[in-house]
């Protein structure tokens, strides 16, 4: 069994890029055809039109990126049918040879994050046998409950070479509030990153980065470039990237030298970057998604992949 960081600089490198594209469907941000053609007013409907709209954009982004990330969310709010067709879609992604990141941030004690991390990586046991259920890659938990919740999904992501991304430095405006928070004459965060940093050592593969990621914001580049020096073997899952304002410079201190160790996500900025009305909508997420790639080579050690 390939060990999860390998893979994924595996990945990087065959397509000579880190890019990770968001699926984060909302209704309103549809192509307006594909808006119409589900228009049956129920949740399933939004779902089917979820499954077409992501079908389609996998299909258009698999041959350029390595990795995509469904955020669960908009899925589960279609009920039912939604959490089928996040099923469905990232079985496609990984049928594709894409690397699957499901974003849920899941996190509990005990059974229940045994339970949530099962689903996530080795499967349901039922009468003896395991029954996959989500089967992604990789999945973002949050620490917050300490090591004790945080082992469920350690144990689950390597029984089935999985691996997991905690939430150390995140984009959003209102982080500040708890993750500053001064403890022991440092930030709250970095005492985090230092506990992602020993759990990341319990499991190295032979690209020298551990099965246990971190995730850090493109929006603090100052955190990230000194996260990226005290971690030099975790992998960084890089959100913020483009419509939540950071730029491709802003996430250059979360690489290594030779462009590996950073994955950086674009969701709205690719899948939503195009008029509802727009015909050729396809055309437009193919051309956000070069376009995302060439300016983080450009502005990033990411270029090196390319070369190497």
């Amino acid at each position: 069994m390939t060990h999860f960081a390998d893979r994924v600089t595996s990945a990087c490198r065959a397509k000579g890029n880190a890019v990770c594209v968001g699926l984060d469907p909302r209704w309103q941000q549809l192509p307006l055809e594909l808006r119409q053609r589900h228009r049956g007013g129920t949740l399933t409907d939004m779902a089917r039109a979820f499954e077409e709209f992501g079908c389609r954009v996998l299909d258009v982004v698999a041959p350029l990126v390595p990795v995509v990330k469904p955020q669960s969310a908009f899925f589960e709010a279609c009920g039912p049918a939604g959490l089928v067709t996040l099923q469905r879609l990232l079985a496609r992604a990984r049928r594709q040879g894409l690397i699957t990141i499901l974003d849920g941030k899941r996190n509990d004690i005990a059974s229940t994050a045994e339970a949530y991390a099962d689903a996530a990586f080795a499967g349901t046991m039922l009468d003896g046998q395991r029954h996959p259920v989500w089967d992604a890659d990789a999945l973002t938990i949050n620490p917050y409950l300490g090591r004790d919740a945080v082992e469920p999904f350690l144990v689950s992501a390597r029984k089935s070479g999985g691996g997991v991304f905690v939430l150390v430095r995140t984009s959003n405006a209102g982080a500040r509030l708890f993750q500053d928070l001064d403890c022991q004459g440092r930030p709250l965060y970095q005492h985090v990153a230092d506990a992602v940093g020993g759990w990341a050592k319990e499991n190295l593969g032979q690209c020298g980065l551990g099965d246990v990621g971190a995730v850090i914001g493109a929006t603090h580049p100052a955190e990230l470039t000194l996260l990226r020096q005290l971690l030099p073997h975790v992998l960084f899952l890089i959100p913020g990237y483009g419509a939540q304002g950071g730029s491709s410079a802003d996430t250059a201190g979360g690489f290594r030298s030779d462009g590996s160790g950073a994955i950086v996500n674009s969701s709205r900025g690719i899948i939503a970057c195009f008029r509802p009305d727009e015909p050729r909508w396809e055309q437009a997420v193919e051309q956000a998604a070069r376009q995302a790639i060439a300016d983080l080579s450009k502005a990033t050690p990411m270029g090196s992949l390319g070369k190497s």
